[in-house]
C-alpha cells in the first residue's frame, strides 16, 4: 500500500475541488465484511491526472461521469482518474470492505457478556478509505451525507443527527464542511443516555454489558460536559459548529478518544465498573474537555498537512486542563499535568526521536512519518509551550488571537504561519520570534541555580546557570523551616525572573531561605535543580511545602535527576519512604508510587537490589493504608492497595484477599482488584489454568478476557510461555487489546532467566508481524513486546542491529528507537 506524501498532496489539492460525499454502507452482510457505495463530487480546476484511494476486500465497479472504468486498474490502495477535464465530476465506487480486528478502519467486536456485536470507525489519518473511496486528505474538505443499513435492533451514530428511516435503514444529516479524517460512524445496539444542552441533543452510549455503570456516571459526564461546553462559548466567539454532541464509549479503541465531529469515541474503560480514583475521574474530565476543545481547534480550523498536528493536539491539551481548572470542580488539575503528562514531553525530548513542536515540513513528508508526531511533544511539551504563551501574551490578547484565527478560517485549513499571523494581529510582541524559539527548537532546558547568603539579613542571591537557549519566565518560591516546628515549611517569597538574567543573579532581602525552588507552579517547560542546601531541607521536608504543585515540581526535579545520574535511585525510593505517608495530593502519590515501582525498581536497579526496592514500596503501602483506616481518602486507600498487590513478593497475603473477596478494612474486590491479584499470583507461579478459568467464569466480560489472556502469559511456565509467544507472533486472530494483555503479561522482572531465549527471537519476529498486521499492531508490539526488563547490552546491541534492516515499518521503528534510548539510559543508571 502506498502512502500519501505531502507533494502529492499539495498536487492533488491544486487540481481539485472536493465538495460532497454521499455514501452508503450496509453493515448486514457477515461478520467478515461490510459494502460500501460512494458517490464522490469533485471539480477539476484544470486538465489532468489524480488518483482515488481505497483497500477493498473487492473492488465490485467504478464510475466516472457514468462511464465505467477497469476496478482491475486499482493499484494498492490507489486507483488512477486519468485525463480529467477541467470542469465537474462525478465518481462512483462500489466495493466490499474488510472489518479490522485492530482499531483501524470500521472495527467490529462482539461482547462477550451478552454476544452483542458493535461496530464503529476510526478514519484517523489515512484510515478512511478502509471504509469508503476517499481523496483521503486534511485539506480537502467536504460535505459528508452518510446512509447505513444496519441489523435490526441497532443504533446507528454519526457526526450528524441520525433518523431510523425503518426496517435497519438510517441516514444522518449531512455535515458541514470537515476532513476526512474526522468522518464517523458506530453502530450496534447501543445503551443510550439522552439530554439536551443550549438547543443541541446531548448523548452518551456505551455497550448494554456496561449500561448500569454508565448509567451510574450519567449525571457526573453530562455536567462536565455542560460545563466545558459553556466555557468554551466565553472564551470563543465562533459559536459550536455542528448540529449535535454525542459521546461514544467504544470497546478495543487504540487512542484516549477521538474528535469526531458531533460524535466523539472514547476508549470504554472510560466507563468505569470497578472503583477508581478522583484522579481517575478528573482524566475522564480532562478528555472530554480535550476533545470538545477539538471541535474548535481540529474540526472547525483544520490544519492543511500533518506537520501541524501541534495546532490539534496542543492547543487541545492546554485548553482541556485549563478550562477543567476554570469550569468544574477539578480546580487542581495542572498538578496531574505536572506530575504526569508533563514527564512524558520531558522524555520524549531527551530521545533521539525529538523533534520540534511545530517540525519543518520536510520532515513530515508522508502520512507514515506524520503518524510519529502523536506524540508527548506534540501533547505535553506543545501544551506546556502554549501556557508560557498565555503568561507571555496575556489571556486577552492570547483569545484575540484565537477568535482572529477561526473567523478566517472556520470550515477550511490552516498552517502554522497563518495561527502566528492572527496572533501577531492582536498584540505588540513578536510571536514570530517566539514561535521560532519554542515550536522550531527541540530538546529540555535545564535550569541549575545558585544560592548564596551568609545567613545575616543582608540579603541572599540567585544565580540560575541554564543549560539550553530558549527564554524563560520562572517563577522562584522561596521557603523556611517553621522555628516552632522544624518540620514545618513557611512560604516567606515567590517571586517572577526572566531566564537568562540579563542583569546578572538576583538580589533578595533577608537572609538566605532554607527552600529554593525554580519553576515555583509550574509554568515553565525546564528541568530543574536544586542546590544542596535546598535539596537537603527537600528530603527532609518535602511533604511540609504547602502548594501541591511546588511538590510535584520538587518531585519531578527527583525523577530527572534519577534519569540522568546524578541521583541514586535508592536515594529516591528513600524520600519516597520518607514523605507518601504524609502526601495529601492524590496525583502526586501515584506520580511518584508510578515512577518508583515502573522505573526504579524494575528497571533502573538490578536483580539483587530489586527485593528491597520492593519491600520499601510495600512498606510505603502499608503506611498509606494504616492512614487511610477512617475511611476519608478512599482513593489514596485504593492508590496503596493497587500497588500493594504489584508489588508482593509472596502471595500467602494477597491470596487471603482473593480468598476472602476484601480487602482487610475495606474494599471489597471488585473485578479490577481481583484481575490484579491474580495477575501478580500469576508472576510469581501461585496460580494456575484452572484457577484462570475459574476467574474468567465469575467474570466473562472482555475486560476479564484481557485480565485472563494477561495471567496466562505471565505463568513463569515454559509452556505457558511458548504458547503467549504463538498468539502473538505466529498468529494474527488477536484483536488489539488481546494482543496488548498477552504482551503485557509475558515479559516479567522475575522471569528473566525464563525468558532470556525470546529476548533475540522478539528483535526478528517483531519486524514480520508489524509488515502483516500493519501500524497498530506494530504499535502495540513496541510498546508492549519489548523485553524492557533484559537490561543488558546483550539486548541493546540486538536491538541496534534490527534498526540497520531495510524492511522495518515506520511506526515500528519509532517504537524500538525510543525503546532503545531508554535502555541505553537504564543502563547508565544501573552503572552509577
Amino acid at each position: 500500500m502506498s502512502v500519501l506524501t505531502r507533494d502529492e498532496a499539495q498536487t492533488r489539492a491544486q487540481l481539485i475541488d472536493v465538495h460532497r460525499y454521499t455514501v452508503a454502507l450496509d453493515l448486514t452482510t457477515g461478520d467478515e465484511t461490510f459494502e460500501s457505495r460512494a458517490a464522490i463530487h469533485f471539480t477539476a480546476l484544470a486538465a489532468g491526472d489524480t488518483f482515488v484511494e481505497l483497500k477493498p476486500a473487492l473492488l465490485r465497479s467504478v464510475t466516472l461521469d457514468g462511464q465505467p472504468l477497469d476496478p482491475t486498474t486499482l493499484t494498492g490502495n490507489r486507483l488512477a482518474l486519468t485525463g480529467l477535464a477541467a470542469g465537474e465530476h462525478e465518481l462512483r465506487v462500489d466495493a466490499t470492505m474488510r472489518y479490522s480486528r485492530t482499531g483501524e478502519g470500521m472495527h467490529r467486536f462482539t461482547d462477550p457478556t451478552d454476544g452483542e456485536t458493535y461496530v464503529y470507525s476510526q478514519m484517523f489519518l489515512e484510515d478512511a478509505q478502509r471504509v469508503f473511496a476517499v481523496f483521503d486528505q486534511p485539506d480537502l474538505k467536504a460535505v459528508f451525507e452518510l446512509s447505513l443499513t444496519a441489523p435490526e435492533g441497532w443504533t446507528v451514530l454519526g457526526n450528524g443527527i441520525a433518523t431510523d428511516e425503518g426496517h435497519g435503514r438510517w441516514s444522518l444529516a449531512a455535515t458541514p464542511p470537515i476532513s476526512t479524517y474526522l468522518v464517523a460512524v458506530a453502530a450496534g445496539p447501543w445503551h443510550s443516555v439522552r439530554t439536551e444542552h443550549a438547543g443541541l441533543p446531548f448523548g452518551i452510549h456505551c455497550r448494554r454489558s456496561l449500561a448500569p455503570h454508565l448509567d451510574a456516571d450519567a449525571d457526573e459526564i453530562f455536567a462536565i460536559t455542560r460545563a466545558c461546553y459553556d466555557r468554551y462559548h466565553e472564551k470563543f466567539e465562533e459559536p459550536y459548529p455542528f448540529d449535535s454532541y454525542d459521546q461514544a464509549f467504544v470497546p478495543e479503541f487504540n487512542a484516549g478518544a477521538m474528535e469526531n465531529p458531533g460524535l466523539v469515541t472514547f476508549r470504554d474503560e472510560f466507563v468505569y465498573r470497578s472503583a477508581v480514583t478522583e484522579t481517575e475521574r478528573q482524566t475522564r474530565a480532562m478528555v472530554i474537555a480535550h476533545e470538545m476543545a477539538h471541535m474548535w481547534f481540529g474540526d472547525l480550523v483544520t490544519l492543511t498537512w500533518w506537520d501541524d498536528v501541534w495546532l490539534n493536539e496542543s492547543f487541545a491539551e492546554y485548553m482541556g486542563y485549563q478550562t477543567l481548572t476554570e469550569a468544574t470542580s477539578y480546580t487542581d488539575t495542572w498538578v496531574a499535568f505536572g506530575i504526569d503528562r508533563k514527564s512524558w514531553g520531558y522524555d520524549a525530548d531527551q530521545r533521539p526521536s525529538t523533534h520540534p513542536v511545530a517540525p519543518d515540513p520536510a520532515a513530515v513528508p508522508d502520512t507514515a512519518s506524520a503518524m510519529l508526531n502523536f506524540d508527548g511533544i506534540s501533547y505535553a511539551k506543545g501544551a506546556s509551550a502554549l501556557r508560557q504563551l498565555v503568561a507571555w501574551l496575556g489571556e486577552k490578547d492570547f483569545l484575540a488571537g484565537i477568535n482572529t484565527h477561526f473567523a478566517r478560517h472556520k470550515f477550511s485549513n490552516a498552517t502554522l504561519a497563518d495561527f502566528i499571523d492572527s496572533l501577531a494581529a492582536s498584540t505588540d510582541r513578536d510571536v514570530h520570534r517566539w514561535a521560532e524559539q519554542w515550536l522550531r527548537t527541540t530538546g529540555v532546558d535545564t535550569l541549575t541555580p545558585t544560592v548564596d547568603g551568609n545567613g545575616s539579613e543582608a540579603g541572599w542571591t540567585l544565580d540560575v546557570a541554564q543549560q539550553g537557549t530558549r527564554p524563560h519566565r520562572i517563577a522562584v518560591g522561596a521557603y523556611d523551616r517553621d522555628l516552632v516546628d522544624p518540620g514545618r515549611l513557611t512560604p516567606r517569597d515567590r517571586f517572577e525572573i526572566d531566564i537568562p538574567q540579563q542583569d546578572g543573579p538576583t538580589v533578595r532581602p533577608g537572609r538566605r531561605p532554607d527552600l529554593v525552588v525554580l519553576n515555583d507552579g509550574d509554568l515553565a517547560y525546564a528541568k530543574v535543580r536544586l542546590d544542596d542546601r535546598s535539596w537537603a531541607t527537600a528530603l527532609d521536608s518535602l511533604s511540609a511545602v504547602p502548594d501541591p504543585l511546588t511538590r510535584a515540581v520538587v518531585w519531578n526535579a527527583a525523577r530527572d535527576m534519577v534519569r540522568d545520574g546524578e541521583l541514586t535511585p535508592t536515594a529516591y525510593l528513600d524520600a519516597a519512604r520518607t514523605h507518601l505517608p504524609h502526601e495529601s495530593d492524590l496525583a502526586v502519590v501515584q506520580g511518584v508510587l508510578g515512577f518508583a515501582a515502573t522505573q526504579i525498581t524494575d528497571r533502573y536497579l538490578g536483580p539483587d537490589d530489586r527485593p528491597a526496592a520492593l519491600a520499601t514500596l510495600t512498606a510505603i503501602c502499608r503506611a498509606l493504608i494504616r492512614r487511610t483506616e477512617d475511611g476519608n481518602a478512599p482513593g489514596l486507600r485504593l492508590t496503596a492497595v493497587r500497588h500493594f498487590i504489584s508489588a508482593a513478593t509472596q502471595p500467602d497475603g494477597i491470596q487471603d484477599w482473593l480468598n476472602s473477596d476484601s480487602v482487610p478494612g475495606g474494599p471489597e474486590l471488585d473485578p479490577e482488584l481481583r484481575w490484579r491479584i491474580l495477575y501478580r499470583l500469576a508472576v510469581l507461579g501461585a496460580v494456575d489454568d484452572a484457577a484462570i478459568d475459574g476467574e474468567l467464569a465469575r467474570d466473562p466480560s472482555a475486560t476479564g478476557r484481557q485480565g485472563a489472556a494477561r495471567c496466562r502469559a505471565a505463568l513463569p511456565d515454559g509452556d505457558a510461555k511458548a504458547a503467549a509467544w504463538e498468539r502473538l507472533f505466529r498468529t494474527d486472530d488477536l484483536s488489539n487489546y488481546l494482543f496488548t494483555a498477552t504482551a503485557q503479561g509475558f515479559w516479567q522482572p522475575e522471569q528473566t532467566d525464563l525468558v532470556g531465549e525470546y529476548v533475540p527471537r522478539f528483535y526478528t519476529d517483531v519486524v514480520a508481524l508489524a509488515t502483516r498486521r500493519g501500524p497498530a499492531i506494530a504499535d502495540c508490539a513496541g510498546r508492549y513486546a519489548f523485553p524492557l526488563h533484559a537490561v543488558d547490552a546483550r539486548s541493546l546491541s540486538l536491538g541496534e542491529e534490527s534498526l540497520t534492516g531495510p524492511d522495518l515499518l515506520p511506526a515500528l521503528r519509532r517504537k524500538l528507537v525510543d525503546q532503545l534510548d531508554d535502555l541505553r539510559r537504564a543502563l547508565r543508571v544501573r552503572e552509577g
